[in-house]
């Protein structure tokens, strides 16, 4: 019978890919991007912060740009947060 030998490398890449995607998948947050929440135009993140008291902006979580415009995600962080590998169901991190 013959065995086989992984080759050391072959093995540090396996690890490393399988703890860069546990990493990810539990402790990344969703993307933010300031949003208009009338039209869903992205606009500047200057627009969302409330240093000058004139928010035009809320951010908009996950999704995808298209056409300057947003759609597949949510104004709620918590509708698009990430949970995956090893991660706990309250989305911990």
């Amino acid at each position: 019978m013959s065995r086989r030998r992984l080759r050391s490398s072959t093995v540090v890449l396996g690890g490393m890919g399988v703890l860069a995607a546990a990493l990810t998948s539990c402790g990344s947050e969703p993307d933010k991007r300031c949003v208009d929440p009338i039209n869903r135009e992205v606009l500047p993140n200057y627009e969302c912060d409330d240093d000058n008291g004139t928010r035009n902006g809320t951010y908009y979580y996950g999704g995808s740009k298209s056409g300057g415009k947003m759609s597949g995600g949510s104004f709620d962080k918590a509708a698009v947060e990430r949970g995956g590998f090893g991660c706990s169901g309250s989305g911990g991190g």
